[in-house]
């Protein structure tokens, strides 16, 4: 398997997380978005949406968008759960990671990191948005180890990628101990990123 993808992005990390934590073969193909890199003729014809990450499977087909990875690589694994209520759960999970936390915890660290804006020049209705995102997985998280079930499962991957870096982007967990808490069960599970 090839995966294509820029290491800044946690997009493209929660990818190579998952394939490392299943023992999943890849070789890495840096595509530097910053650059233009998923923009060049070359990456296009692979991803016509131009986004990172992108995988080549084994057999030669490819697969785009982070999360649709992710639940390809771990079909059948201890990473999603057996039961379908359970799946369901970690695709619910997913879902909302991409509509309700990554456009605001996420582009407001890029803005802050890549683009150099200040904390006080981000936009005051996706600050809100993120606030409410890490409100809302502390609540979540509170009697609970992991977002779905008894074990860490694709979900708790693809909210760990952007949720650990949420100071990058201005945020705060100073008073929000449950989502401390699970940030570093994750890290002793995953691999340094």
């Amino acid at each position: 398997m090839i995966i294509y993808g820029d290491k800044r992005s946690g997009n493209c990390l929660k990818v190579k997380w998952t394939a490392q934590v299943l023992g999943i073969a890849y070789e890495w193909r840096d595509i530097d978005i910053m650059a233009g890199g998923s923009r060049t003729d070359e990456y296009l014809a692979i991803n016509p949406q131009g986004q990172v990450p992108c995988v080549r499977l084994e057999d030669g087909r490819y697969l785009a968008q982070s999360n649709a990875i992710m639940r390809y690589l771990a079909d059948g694994s201890a990473l999603l759960p057996s039961t379908p209520y359970e799946r369901a759960k970690v695709d619910e999970w997913m879902f909302w990671e991409q509509y309700s936390h990554e456009p605001y915890i996420a582009v407001c660290r890029f803005h802050m990191l890549y683009l150099g804006r200040s904390a006080d020049e981000r936009e005051d209705w996706r600050v809100e948005r993120g606030e409410n995102a890490l409100d809302f997985m502390d609540k979540m998280l509170a009697g609970r180890q992991w977002l779905v079930g008894e074990a860490m499962s694709i979900a708790d991957i693809a909210l760990y990628a952007y949720t650990r870096d949420v100071h990058l982007g201005g945020f705060n967990l100073a008073s929000r101990g449950h989502v401390r808490r699970w940030l570093d069960e994750c890290k002793e599970q995953l691999p340094p990123g």
